[in-house]
């Protein structure tokens, strides 16, 4: 069962309880009559322990909002408990004002404490040795520590405790902003490489607008068919570098928050941005002269791909062959399907079991990530059947 909101750790409620708490059990202690303990004034009245019970269980609700408060409270108490002869009752809730000061209380005031209580207790150890003449008499200290030293020990520990825990969790907090930061520098990163691609891309197309209509002004007594198939040149470029003007506008346009969970860069080496899914050939070969023996699968008729689809394709299996390379045994199977709406990418390869690959960020499987996400494509990085699968559904806008 939870407690009541009003009784929830480090509420008023819960200090206000255990006081109430503190002085009902006095209150029983004094009705069984045991108290005062220590009689040095027999004519002193019982009822007059019960102001100092009192004032000490005050202390205990002010354990939070005024440690130091507390703390002077509770011990003007004891003493004046002391004075009178002594009551169990308020020298038991005193250790416990002692504790709440140790824990809730500046640093200072735990180093105070606990110089004063184990002086207090050598003194007493000391003076029951001299008083008895043999050192049984140390047991005459065995209340001082009971009720002052131990006490202070128990509280200093659970405030050392406590301060680790917050500077653990301080730690982890800062951590996970260092990675959500570096997570946008990466995600902004790959979106800037992205959108250079297109813009080389588009400016192909835009070329080759240029071309033909030059040609077109230019040769005087062209024929009609010439004309027509330099316009349909024209107009195809148009409208692909239009499309494709668009998707980068949608590549350089921040998302919102939450938009996508993880994003990322991938660290490989600048290609010349006409690389396409076509001319994945010629990097197996160069992952092959690496040293990874690469076995290549197509499922389907190869056809034509849209632009952004052909370079995220292109450079999720290039970041795929690289990590296997890095991190696999040698081997690795590629199998690009093609489909009627879309080329699914699979990479799998063996991952050595004792862990001993090259080292990296893990900001490759981000990046991959990345592509597929901004292509509103699906992706999947981890063990499968004992490999490691990476596996990527890329949307050609095609088919049903």
């Amino acid at each position: 069962m939870r407690p009541p909101p009003w009784l929830g750790s480090g509420t008023a409620g819960r200090d206000l309880t255990l006081a109430g708490a503190s002085l009902i059990g006095g209150l029983v202690l004094y009705g069984l009559g045991m108290q005062p303990q220590i009689v040095p004034h027999p004519d002193v009245p019982p009822e007059l322990f019960l102001a100092p019970l009192l004032a000490v269980c005050v202390a205990v609700g002010l354990r939070r909002v005024a440690p130091r408060a507390s703390l002077a409270v509770g011990t003007g108490a004891l003493v004046v408990d002391t004075a009178l002869g002594n009551s169990l009752g308020t020298v038991v809730i005193y250790t416990q004002v002692l504790y709440d000061a140790c824990v809730y209380g500046p640093p200072r005031l735990w180093r105070w404490l606990l110089g004063i209580t184990a002086t207090l207790s050598a003194i007493a150890v000391v003076a029951g040795v001299l008083g008895f003449g043999q050192w049984r008499g140390a047991a005459v200290g065995v209340p001082v520590v009971l009720a002052g030293l131990l006490p202070v020990l128990t509280g200093i520990s659970v405030r050392q405790y406590r301060d680790q825990a917050a500077a653990e969790r301080a730690r982890a907090e800062q951590t996970a902003r260092l990675v959500e930061l570096d997570r946008r520098q990466a995600v902004s990163a790959e979106r800037a490489r992205m959108a250079r691609e297109l813009h080389d891309v588009v400016a192909n197309h835009l070329s080759a607008v240029a071309i033909h209509a030059t040609a077109v002004l230019s040769v005087p007594g062209l024929e009609r068919g010439q004309v027509e198939s330099a316009l349909r040149v024209i107009r195809e470029s148009s409208v692909q570098g239009l499309a494709e003007m668009r998707q980068m506008i949608e590549l350089l346009r921040e998302p919102d928050a939450g938009e996508r969970g993880t994003a990322g860069v991938v660290g490989a080496v600048p290609e010349a941005v006409t690389a396409r899914l076509a001319e994945a050939d010629g990097l197996v070969e160069r992952i092959r002269a690496a040293g990874l023996a690469v076995r290549v699968q197509t499922d389907g008729t190869p056809g034509p791909l849209p632009v952004g689809v052909d370079l995220a394709a292109y450079r999720i299996v290039q970041e795929s062959l690289t990590n296997a390379l890095k991190h696999g045994t040698g081997e690795a199977e590629l199998t690009i399907a093609y489909r009627p709406a879309e080329v699914v990418l699979t990479v799998e390869n063996p991952v050595r079991p004792d862990g001993s690959g090259l080292p990296g960020a893990g900001a490759g499987l981000i990046g991959m990530r990345e592509r597929a996400a901004l292509l509103a494509g699906r992706f999947t990085a981890g063990p499968h059947d004992g490999r490691w699968q990476v596996r990527a559904a890329l949307p050609t806008g095609e088919g049903g």
